[in-house]
């Protein structure tokens, strides 16, 4: 009975994280692959809230020894996913940054060019 108040307030959790993901679908360009994954990771994670000696069964039968220990297994490798998919994502966004910014400079260069070259001859700037 006791763990009983855990559950439901994890549960919530993350009912709530995943609805708050789906709210945000139209306003992010969010990847169908990952709108897959992040609704199977928040079906598995109440699965294993509601059911965690389900999560020690496969740990054992995995061969790991807990399902905790199955767990924060599945957690390093999420890390680092998440972790190489932002940056990824972040060197992307400074190539679009650096290459605008060559762009706008390029073409106010040409700009300030034009100006000086068409202004009347003994004007002065």
């Amino acid at each position: 009975m006791n763990h009983l108040w855990i559950q439901l307030i994890l549960v919530v959790a993350a009912v709530a994280m995943a609805l708050v993901f789906v709210w945000r679908w139209d306003k992010a360009n969010t990847r169908a692959w990952k709108r897959i994954a992040f609704t199977l990771f928040v079906i598995v994670n109440v699965v294993a809230i509601l059911w965690p000696s389900g999560v020690t069964k496969l740990a054992t039968a995995l061969g790991v020894g807990r399902g905790t220990d199955l767990v924060l297994y599945l957690m390093v490798i999420a890390m680092g996913f998440l972790t190489l998919n932002t940056y990824l994502r972040f060197r992307s966004l400074e190539k679009k940054i650096t290459d605008l910014a060559r762009t706008v400079a390029i073409t106010e260069g040409v700009r300030h060019n034009n100006d000086r070259l068409n202004a009347p001859v003994g004007s002065e700037r």
